[in-house]
This record gives structure tokens, sequence and C-alpha cells, in this order.
């Protein structure tokens, strides 16, 4: 965009998106992406908690700007606070050493709102907007956490790369036997214990696991000890460092798929998912194939997953259900 978006222009989008928002809501969703950058021509988004807004800019802008956009927003989508995310191309240095800068703790407009607790098809999850930049749930796996909700029952369950336990949760609400969270953020894992509680779960119990650690190290362990799980889901990050080195999902997620199948039951599935913007579906699938290669398995794709309809035009977020050999 040339130029600043007008109120014309949100109240433009706001109208176009209203009958999504309305379907949205009446089926039990209250977080979701209220704009996205396919709509601001890679400007910003707009993500709705409840009647909160979290406006991430893509862009510099002043800070005469920034409260310029953000008042539209929030008066456009009559929200009650709105807090600020900056994200610049290159953030995971900077989001360690500007923190603060690129998500203030205090919102920019309204009152302060430490957390909220959204709705997504019914099931209550804590959203701490004033966070870091990843605020508690990401809302284009929504679909991914569906299918997860529908296909779990009767089944064990693990959940790697588990953040706040989305899917793990998913899957305990579908009626898998058990289920296990696996993070490097005890404080992560604690959260996702205050999202299982919502819902009337015992996140303490025998039934639902919680376990801090690097996945990778995790899954060898898993394999030494014989455990099997006939529902595994990958959602790692893009990039990441361990005491083994770097690990990048455009470069290595073969091996992750290797890894998985080495504790995956027969006839079970793995949902392998890549938010890696600048990887393509082809190349992302053709590593999945080669993790599947040199696991002596067949590379069967069953399901393919991506963003909800509140992400128009979005690629970034591949999903693939491969079924593990029987």
């Amino acid at each position: 965009m040339t130029s600043l978006p007008t109120a014309q222009d949100f109240a433009r989008w706001y109208a176009q998106r209203r009958p999504l928002q309305d379907a949205l809501t009446a089926e039990g969703t209250t977080f979701f992406r209220g704009l996205h950058l396919t709509e601001t021509s890679g400007l910003l988004t707009l993500d709705v908690a409840g009647n909160v807004g979290i406006l991430s800019l893509y862009a510099p802008l002043t800070p005469p700007q920034e409260t310029h956009v953000a008042t539209l927003a929030l008066d456009t989508w009559g929200l009650h606070s709105l807090y600020l995310k900056r994200r610049p191309q290159e953030a995971r240095h900077l989001a360690n050493v500007q923190r603060e800068y690129l998500s203030p703790a205090a919102p920019l407009l309204g009152p302060e709102v430490n957390e909220v607790t959204v709705l997504e098809r019914g099931v209550p999850f804590v959203i701490r907007p004033g966070g870091d930049l990843s605020t508690g749930l990401f809302s284009d796996a929504r679909p991914a956490r569906a299918w997860v909700h529908s296909h779990a029952a009767g089944r064990r369950m693990l959940n790697t790369f588990a953040y706040t336990c989305g899917f793990g949760l998913s899957a305990a609400l579908g009626g898998a036997t058990s289920t296990k969270n696996l993070d490097l953020s005890r404080k992560v894992l604690a959260w996702g214990k205050e999202n299982y509680a919502l819902s009337g779960l015992n996140p303490d119990g025998s039934t639902h696991d919680f376990v801090y650690g690097d996945t990778f190290d995790w899954l060898r362990r898993l394999y030494r000890r014989g455990e099997q799980f006939d529902l595994v889901v990958l959602d790692p990050p893009s990039f990441a460092r361990s005491k083994r080195g770097v690990w990048r999902s455009d470069h290595d997620y073969a091996q992750l798929i290797y890894a998985a199948l080495n504790v995956s039951a027969p006839g079970g599935q793995i949902v392998a998912l890549c938010n890696h913007a600048g990887l393509s579906s082809t190349q992302f699938e053709r590593m999945l194939r080669l993790g599947c290669e040199q696991a002596q398995q067949p590379f069967s794709p069953q399901t393919r997953l991506g963003a909800g309809p509140d992400y128009p035009g979005a690629q970034h977020l591949k999903g693939v259900v491969i079924g593990v050999a029987p």
C-alpha cells in the first residue's frame, strides 16, 4: 500500500469481512484473523480475540502513523483494547534483544487486558495479548485442530513442539485415550495445562502428560523405550536452536518425519505442518517423501490442510496427513 489506509478502507474491509465473522461467531469461535496481509497489501494484520484486537505491522511507521492505523482498527471493529506487534522481516534475533519494542506489554489503545479467554468452536483458550509476538494460539491452524479433534477417538496422541497444547487439547476432547505434549518451554506447558483445565480436564492425571525438553531428544527416548502413538502432530517452528545446532524447517523436515515414524504405531497417522512462507507445498512434500523413504515407509498423503477462510489467499501454512503403513 503506497499510503496509510483510510477510514473508508477499514469500513470496506469490515463490510467484506462481516459475513465470515458472523459465521465464525455462530460456530462458537471468538478468536480469528480479522484482516490478513493479502487484503492490506502486506501492511498489517488484525487478530480479534473477543473484544481485544492484536494489530501486527509489517512495515515501519512513525508513532503517529501507528496510532492512526490502530484507532481506525479499534473503532471499525468496535474493540475494547488494541495491542501492537511490530514484525520485522528478520525477527528471530530482534525478538530477543528488542522484545519490548516489538511486542509492547501495554496496549496502544484502551485499558490493559492481561489475558482474555476466547473460544474456538466452543473450546476455551487463554490468550495473553501483551505477551510475546505469539499470544497463545495460532488461529491459522484451526482447521488442523478440527481435523485432529475428529480423528482422535480411541487413539494415543503425541503432540510435538506443543506450545500451549492446542492440538493435545483438541485430541483429548475428541476422545483420545492419552495425550503427550512435548515442548522446550515450561512456561508454555503450564499455559497448556491451564487450557486443559478450562475444558474440565485434569492436566495432572495419568491420561495427559506435559513433558519439558527438546522434541528430537524425546523422540529418540520414546523410540528406545518402545513407546508408540497412533496420532503424531508435528508443528515445528521455522527455525530453532538446540544443543545439536540449528534446525530449519526448509532444510531439515525430512529428519523430523523419520524420527516421528520411529514412534508411530502401524496404521497410525502423522499430521505434518509447516508455516514457512518461503517453502512451497511441492518442496515441503518432497521433504516428507524423503523422510518416509529414509524410514523405509511409503509416502502416503491422506489429507492436505491449510489455513482457514479468515486467511484469504494465504499459502504460508502447509499441512499433510501421512498414513503409516499397517
